[in-house]
């Protein structure tokens, strides 16, 4: 079997979602999450704070640089993540159809790799 990244994706600048459908979504998002456990495609999953929570750490050069705010000046940012197990890619997509309905957002899908791209081998 092979682990997908199902990533939900944060867009500043939307309007905030109501309380009430925040919650709806929640408690969707969590009764997913038990099928997902119980169907055997549960690896990990998390949700993420806002962008203005993160912190970037460079320790490229000669001395370790932090940075307050996301490494990406973009409007999207990560919000959650899934990693399950999955047949195939269609599956995957089944999979994350199911998350997207119930987070209420996009969820984006990419294979995990097997080992070190074949050019580097």
């Amino acid at each position: 079997m092979t682990q997908y990244l199902l990533s939900v994706h944060y867009v500043d600048g939307e309007g905030a979602t109501p309380e009430a459908e925040m919650q709806e979504a929640y408690e969707a998002t969590g009764r997913f999450n038990d099928e997902l456990q119980a169907e055997g495609a549960w690896v990990f999953a998390g949700g993420l704070h806002t962008p203005d929570m993160a912190t970037v750490v460079d320790a490229t050069g000669a001395e370790t640089i932090t940075t307050d705010g996301p490494f990406s000046e973009a409007k999207e940012q990560l919000g959650g993540f899934w990693v399950v197990e999955a047949p195939d890619l269609d599956a995957a997509l089944a999979l994350a159809a199911r998350g997207s309905a119930a987070c209420r957002g996009k969820v984006e899908v990419r294979p995990f790799q097997d080992g070190p791209p074949e050019d580097e081998a």
